[in-house]
C-alpha cells in the first residue's frame, strides 16, 4: 500500500460531534471521482463523549477489507493522541488540530505532522457553539480535500445535492470546505505523496451497508411483515425496511398499508409474531444481534418443529452476554446451526457483502417456505453497518416466490382427511395449509409431542417418525442451498476456508501469498447445510486452513461434525478482538505455519 490511489487514512474524533457527515462525504467523493474505496466506522456503544475512528480505504486494485496499516491520520479528539501518533506507518502523516499545542513527548521521528487549526477557523468564522462544532469536520474534510487531491467540484456537487433547499446550511458548508483547503494549500505540500487520480473504475459499483441491502432484499423478496425488538447492530435493517414499505407498500389511492412493523416488547416476542405471520401465510421477518438469538431459543425450535416458515437476520457482534456492542464478530455460527433444545438443524446463509445481503435475501424466504422451517441469514456489524463498494444490484423481473408445498382451496375440497405431516413423495417435506384456505385443511399447531397427521402423542414411533422426516427434510436441503464458491489456482496444494464478512480479507490474502510463492485454492462457504462439495475440497488438500472471526473455531467445529473430516486435519486462523479482518492477519497466519512446517 502506499502511493496514488492506493492508502488509506482515519479520521479520529469524539462520538456525537457530527463528524458522520463529513467521513461519508469523503468516501463519496472519493467513489465519484471513480476510484475504488470503501470505509469502516469504529464507533462506541455510549451516545457521545467517547473515542469514534473511522477508516477509508483507498484501493486502485478494488479491494475491500480493513486495511493493514493506515498512512494518515486526522487527531482530532486529544484523548486520543498518543494513540494516534503510534498508529501512523512509518514515513505517514499526522494531521492535528493545531488551535491547541500537541504535547511536545507526542512528537514523533519518522512520521510527518502537520498543524492546521479547524477550531480556530470555525470560531473566526462562523457564530455559536453547535455550529462550530459540526462545521469544523466539514473544515477537516476540505483539508484532506487538498492534501489527498479529492476534486473540489465533486464535493461542491455533493453539497448542493444535500442543501439544495436550504440555502444557508450550503454556503455555510461550502465555506467551511473552502477554509480548510485554502489553508492547505498555503500552508501543507499539496498533494502529499500519497494521494488521488481520477480513475474510470466505479462505474459499475454503488456505496451500500448491508442492512440496508437486505432490507431491500425482503421488499424484493415479497415480505410483508417484519418485527422486531432494538438492538445494535441489527435496528437500521428494520429502520430501513420501514422506509421501503412506506414507499413501496403504500396503496398511492387510499393511502392504506400493505405491510406490517411491530416493535415487540422483547426479542422472543418479536420471533413469535414472526411465526405466527408465517403460519398465515405471509412472508415474515425479525432482525436480531446473539443476545436476541439466545432469547428467541424456544420460539426457534417451535418453529422448526411445526414447520412454519420465518427468516431471521442476526447482525453478528463480539459476546458472550453484552460483549462489545459496536464490535463485530462471527461468534454465533454454532448457536445459529443448532438453535433451540433438543435436536435441532437449521438452514443458514452467509453473505459476505451488502450484494450478498440483498440476493441471499431472497433465497431465505424462498428456503424457509420450501422447507417450511426457519432460516437464518448470518451477517455482522461490519457488513450490516459500514459502507461498502459493491456491485450495482440488478433484478430478475421473472422472479416469481417459491411458495413450497401450499395446498390450494380447490385441493383441500377433494382430502378427506389432512395430514400435516405427512411425507407423500419422500422429499421429506409435507404439504401445509393456510388458515381460512378451507374447512379440510384445519389442524392444531402443536409444540407438543405429534404425529405425521397432526394428532398429539406420546407414542414413541410416531414421534420418531416425524423427528427423522425433519432429518431427511434438512439433508435434503444441502441440495439446494446455494453452494460453496472455490478458486482455485494451478498446483495449489494449500485450501482456506472461510465464510461471510472474511471474504475480502482472505480473497486479497490469496493474492498477497501468490507474491510469496505460496498458492493457495479458496472455498467460501456460502450456506449451512454443507453439500458434498465442502467435504470434497477439505479432503483435496494436506494443509487446510479455516479462516473465522470467533474464539472458538466454531466453523471448523462446524465442519468437523457435519463431514466427519478430523478437527485436527484443519489448522484455525483466529481473529475475534472485534474488529474487521484484514488481509496481512491471514498471509502471515498461513505463511509462518508453511514455513514453520517446512523447516
Amino acid at each position: 500500500m502506499s502511493g496514488i490511489n492506493d492508502f488509506a487514512f482515519r479520521i479520529a474524533t469524539v462520538n456525537g460531534t457530527g463528524s458522520a457527515s463529513a467521513n461519508s462525504l469523503l468516501m463519496q467523493a472519493i467513489f465519484r471521482m471513480g476510484v475504488p474505496v470503501t470505509g469502516k466506522n469504529i464507533f462506541p456503544s455510549n451516545i457521545q463523549g467517547l473515542p469514534t475512528f473511522y477508516e477509508i480505504r483507498v484501493s486502485k486494485d478494488g479491494y475491500t477489507a480493513r486495511p493493514p496499516v493506515v498512512d494518515l491520520v486526522v487527531a482530532l479528539n486529544p484523548a486520543t493522541y498518543a494513540r494516534d501518533v503510534a498508529l501512523v506507518r512509518p514515513g505517514g502523516y499526522l494531521v492535528y488540530d493545531a488551535s491547541w499545542p500537541l504535547d511536545p513527548t507526542l512528537v514523533r521521528e519518522g512520521i510527518t505532522i502537520l498543524g492546521i487549526p479547524f477550531g480556530q477557523l470555525c470560531l473566526e468564522h462562523f457564530v455559536g457553539d453547535r455550529d462550530r462544532t459540526l462545521l469544523r469536520n466539514i473544515v477537516y474534510a476540505g483539508a484532506l480535500a487538498a492534501l489527498l487531491g479529492i476534486d473540489l467540484d465533486v464535493i461542491a456537487r455533493m453539497l448542493t445535492e444535500k442543501f439544495a433547499k436550504k440555502q444557508k446550511l450550503l454556503d455555510a458548508n461550502n465555506t467551511a470546505i473552502r477554509l480548510g483547503y485554502d489553508y492547505a494549500k498555503a500552508h501543507c505540500e499539496c498533494p502529499l505523496p500519497i494521494h488521488l487520480e481520477p480513475m474510470e473504475a466505479t462505474g459499475e459499483f454503488i456505496i451500500l451497508d448491508g442492512n440496508t441491502a437486505a432490507a431491500l432484499g425482503a421488499v424484493y423478496a415479497g415480505a410483508t411483515v417484519g418485527a422486531w425488538y432494538p438492538i445494535t447492530p441489527s435496528t437500521s435493517l428494520m429502520e430501513a425496511f420501514k422506509g421501503f414499505c412506506e414507499k413501496f407498500r403504500t396503496d398511492p389511492e387510499t393511502g392504506q398499508s400493505r405491510y406490517c412493523i411491530v416493535q415487540a416488547e422483547d426479542e422472543l416476542a418479536a420471533a413469535g409474531i414472526a411465526i405466527g405471520a408465517g403460519w398465515a401465510g405471509a412472508r415474515a421477518f425479525t432482525n436480531t444481534s446473539g443476545p436476541g438469538i439466545s432469547l428467541m431459543q424456544e420460539f426457534i425450535g417451535l418453529a422448526y418443529y411445526t414447520e412454519i416458515p420465518a427468516v431471521f437476520y442476526d447482525v453478528q457482534r463480539t459476546g458472550p452476554a453484552t460483549g462489545m456492542p459496536t464490535r463485530t464478530q462471527q461468534g454465533d455460527l454454532l448457536s445459529l446451526a443448532y438453535a433451540s433444545h433438543g435436536d435441532t438443524k437449521h438452514i443458514v446463509l452467509f453473505p459476505r457483502d451488502p450484494e450478498d445481503c440483498f440476493r441471499m435475501s431472497v433465497t431465505a424466504f424462498d428456503l424457509a417456505e420450501r422447507f417450511q422451517t426457519p432460516v437464518f441469514v448470518a451477517s455482522d456489524l461490519d457488513i450490516g453497518m459500514n459502507d461498502w463498494m459493491c456491485r450495482r444490484l440488478t433484478w430478475d423481473d421473472t422472479y416469481r416466490p417459491d411458495r413450497g408445498k401450499v395446498l390450494s382451496a380447490d385441493e383441500l375440497e377433494g382430502v378427506k382427511k389432512f395430514s400435516r405431516y405427512l411425507d407423500v413423495d419422500g422429499d421429506g417435506i409435507a404439504a401445509r395449509s393456510l388458515p381460512g384456505a378451507h374447512p379440510n385443511g384445519a389442524y392444531f399447531v402443536r409444540g407438543s409431542g405429534h404425529d405425521k397427521h397432526g394428532a398429539y402423542t406420546e407414542d414413541s414411533d410416531a414421534y420418531q417418525e416425524v423427528v427423522d422426516r425433519l432429518a431427511r427434510k434438512f439433508a435434503g436441503a444441502a441440495d439446494v442451498v446455494p453452494g460453496p464458491e472455490i478458486h482455485r489456482q494451478a498446483w495449489a496444494d494449500v485450501g482456506i476456508v472461510s465464510l461471510g464478512g472474511c471474504d475480502a480479507a482472505v480473497r486479497e490474502a490469496v493474492d498477497q501469498l501468490r507474491e510469496r510463492g505460496i498458492a493457495a485454492d479458496y472455498m467460501r462457504i456460502r450456506a449451512f447445510p454443507f453439500s458434498a462439495a465442502v467435504k470434497e475440497f477439505l479432503e483435496q488438500y494436506g494443509t487446510v486452513f479455516v479462516v473465522e472471526q470467533n474464539r472458538d473455531a466454531q466453523l471448523r467445529a462446524l465442519l468437523t461434525i457435519e463431514t466427519g473430516v478430523p478437527r485436527d486435519s484443519m489448522i484455525p486462523v483466529l481473529d475475534y478482538g472485534g474488529m474487521p479482518l484484514t488481509a496481512q492477519v491471514v498471509t502471515m497466519a498461513v505463511a509462518n505455519h508453511l514455513t514453520g512446517a517446512h523447516t
